[in-house]
């Protein structure tokens, strides 16, 4: 390589280098953004300044004076039914397997093997959480669904969070094109939301314990993205 060919590639790397150091910030930023947002509806709650709001956000979502009467009809209530069902232990299980199946199948071992630890370390953490704040389940309106765990945060909108945003980061790792990779982080974010909309409209949690989900729920996403990043310019993963 001649000395002036080393030169003319000197800018192009000092770009590359200034684009991974502005987008590693960004993912930090966002993720300390996603872990104060649930830090503070966390004291928030615990302080009981959010029930006015928790409150009327879920009778909004009833016919007036009729407290176990959603709105939309019988259509809507099984719709809703059905998109709570995308962010329970089953469908999440079956769709994380898929895609360990899948990421094997492409050799992408060490993809698989963190993909396993992320989801099951999410799910731990979600256990914990709601250990640690003990919330009562919504008592303002009839559940629409059987639930035997506390409420903080929503463990259906935290896991579906955590799962759909984790797979479709794996996913798009496994693809070179950008616009496949941004749908398939599209497509998880807009599950994620309709799982913890499905939440607060069948009664069974407050929308504080579903915006609680989602903020930790993401930040653990984005935090496996990040690990992903890290492996694979060492080496330890597929990149």
């Amino acid at each position: 390589m001649t000395r002036k060919t080393a030169m003319s590639r000197l800018p192009m790397l000092t770009a590359l280098i200034h684009r991974f150091e502005t987008r590693t910030l960004m993912m930090l930023a966002v993720i300390a953004g996603a872990l104060w947002a649930f830090v503070g509806i966390a004291e928030e709650m615990t302080e009981g300044d959010l029930h006015a709001f928790d409150e009327a956000v879920m009778l909004a979502l009833r016919v007036p004076g009729q407290l176990d009467n959603p709105i939309g009809g019988p259509q809507i209530e099984i719709a809703m039914r059905d998109l709570t069902a995308l962010g329970g232990v089953t469908v999440l299980t079956l769709m994380t397997v898929s895609v360990l199946v899948y990421l094997l199948l492409v050799r992408q071992r060490g993809s698989a093997a963190l993909l396993a630890v992320s989801i099951a370390g999410g799910q731990a953490l979600s256990h914990l959480a709601k250990l640690g704040f003990d919330r009562p389940r919504p008592d303002l309106v009839s559940h629409a669904v059987e639930v035997s765990t506390s409420s903080f945060p929503s463990g259906h909108s935290m896991m579906s969070a955590v799962t759909y945003l984790t797979l479709a980061v794996m996913l798009a790792r496994a693809d070179d094109r950008p616009s496949i990779r941004a749908f398939y982080i599209v497509v998880a974010a807009v599950l994620a939301m309709l799982v913890g909309i499905s939440r607060v409209y069948l009664g069974v949690h407050w929308p504080s314990d579903v915006l609680a989900g989602w903020s930790l729920g993401a930040a653990w996403a984005l935090g496996v993205a990040m690990v992903a990043r890290w492996l694979a310019r060492r080496g330890k993963i597929e990149s």
